[in-house]
């Protein structure tokens, strides 16, 4: 963790008993699919929420068993054909299956197939099929079953899961993962139970779902960030009540699985002759919520994530991604939480400065709690300006240092408008990182301005205009954690540019 970041989660602690406890359900059964839900590489949701939380900590745990192990991956054959993407990536669900299987290949996995599930003939996922044939990728069919969840006896039968293909696994231990939720874990486990048990195999089912915690209360912001996160998907967190029944102990589990329960209990008793699980609490091993070290701070984690959010679906709304009903629901979040936009500190200084001056503006945050602003002027953008102010200040240069020269960025602005057709002119953050680069070359201040960059991680930005899928990659590459409001570029109320010595930005604590 860096400078200023506090620490909410002990990730060691973590490490050890979760993967103590996966082991202890893997010896109950011949075969097991484990379930991971969320992300197994990359889940910067759990370590913004729970900061000290490692992105890649249930990866290292795998690493453990991976002569054990192979990897089958789900994707939703409505992900491939809506171009679903994940946020935090910026990658469509069908490229992130690839970089999956690349990486999970390069740390040695054993990657048997690709499962595409609720498939109804859709053209995107043939496209997808025939690609994943060209990398020496396996890869199956899952239907839409009529009736699902609620009709037992079909869905449980040749015209239910029976319809599906097998999917062919070798090991004791198959991890079933997926780029993100709604894709089909649990009904690809599901399913390969019910053919396993035609082939005379004694399989199990376990899941391994970081959120929501089932030992934090219902409304703890740790769950309704989940809530926010999964938003789209209409993703409710609810008391479980057959754990409730069976052990007269209240523990948290969201809609799906409960409603998917009767399912699975009644396939256990078909196959065993009884169910192994009293409740969907049962059949997780999530240990997350024991290791939880400072409880106020993975609250206040939790409804910062809860606004960025918020902020994230008021944009997609804005765009056309998302319906009101999202939009919405994040609202209700927000209230539940108790949280509003003006506790996001960035927010409030971004929307000043655009006040001030008249212009599209930024705010970031930096570790230490200094906030820099910047706004458009007419050779950045606004989001560029601050961030090169913020690398100043954080390298400890005055504001008044010139590190580019106007000389060397006019014959950019020059090659993007009169050689390349943009109409704007001014750069974007990636082209004045690379102007910043080579003044590098001969300028010691530049060069430690440059140097700054890998401290920008996990700091908090906002602007007040929605940027372009360019300014927000970079921020996405470099760790910072940006907001936007839902304001499109060019609707702003003035697009002039203010004197100069207005464009002074005042660092505050």
């Amino acid at each position: 963790m860096g400078t200023g970041v506090k620490t909410g989660f002990d990730n060691e602690k973590y490490e050890q008993i979760q993967s103590a406890h996966i082991r202890e359900r893997i010896e109950k059964f011949d075969k097991l699919y484990l379930e991971f839900g969320g992300k197994l590489f990359d889940d910067y949701h759990a370590s913004r929420v729970l900061p000290g939380f490692e992105p890649d900590s249930k990866l290292k745990m795998l690493s453990n068993l991976k002569d054990q192990a192979e990897i089958v991956i789900v994707i939703s054959a409505d992900a491939i054909e809506q171009n679903k993407t994940r946020g935090d990536l910026g990658i469509t669900y069908d490229s992130d299956v690839l970089r999956l299987v690349d990486s999970f290949r390069d740390m040695d996995f054993y990657v048997s197939s690709v499962v595409i599930t609720k498939y109804t003939g859709q053209a995107a996922a043939d496209k997808f099929r025939q690609k994943l044939e060209t990398h020496n990728i396996n890869s199956y069919l899952h239907y839409v079953i009529e009736g699902y969840p609620g009709d037992v006896e079909k869905i449980v039968s040749d015209d239910g899961y029976g319809r599906n293909e097998y999917v062919h696994t070798t090991r004791p231990l198959v991890v079933v993962t997926a780029p993100g939720p709604g894709s089909g874990k649990m009904a690809t486990c599901l399913s390969q139970i019910y053919h396993e048990h035609k082939r005379g195999i004694t399989a199990g089912y376990a899941k391994f779902e970081t959120f929501p915690i089932w030992n934090l209360p219902l409304k703890h912001p740790v769950n309704l960030a989940y809530e926010a996160a999964t938003a789209d998907l209409n993703d409710v967190n609810m008391i479980d009540p057959f754990h409730l029944e069976a052990y007269g102990e209240t523990t948290v589990n969201y809609n799906r699985d409960i409603e998917i329960f009767p399912v699975l209990k009644a396939m256990f008793e078909e196959i065993l002759g009884d169910c192994p699980y009293k409740s969907p609490t049962d059949m997780g091993v999530n240990m997350a919520g024991n290791c939880i070290i400072d409880d106020d701070v993975c609250q206040e984690a939790s409804r910062q994530e809860i606004i960025r959010r918020y902020f994230r679906g008021a944009c997609d709304l804005k765009l056309g991604n998302v319906t009101p009903e999202v939009v919405r629901k994040l609202e209700l979040v927000m209230k539940q939480a108790d949280v509003t936009v003006e506790e996001r500190k960035v927010v409030t200084y971004a929307r000043e400065r655009m006040e001030q001056t008249g212009t599209p503006c930024a705010a970031i945050e930096l570790r230490d709690g200094r906030v820099m602003t910047g706004r458009t002027n007419d050779l950045l953008g606004a989001v560029a300006s601050c961030l090169i102010n913020s690398l100043k200040l954080n390298a400890g240069i005055a504001h008044p240092v010139h590190l580019i020269s106007r000389e060397s960025l006019e014959p950019i602005q020059t090659l993007k408008t009169q050689y390349l057709g943009a109409h704007n002119p001014r750069l974007h953050t990636d082209e004045m990182l690379i102007a910043l680069s080579v003044s590098a070359a001969t300028d010691p201040n530049a060069r430690l301005t440059l140097e700054q960059l890998p401290f920008m991680r996990d700091c908090e930005a906002h602007s007040t205009v929605m940027l372009s899928s360019v300014d927000e990659s970079v921020f996405r590459r470099l760790g910072i954690r940006l907001t936007c409001d839902p304001v499109l570029p060019g609707s702003h109320r003035s697009n002039s540019a203010p004197p100069a010595e207005s464009d002074t930005p005042v660092p505050r604590n």
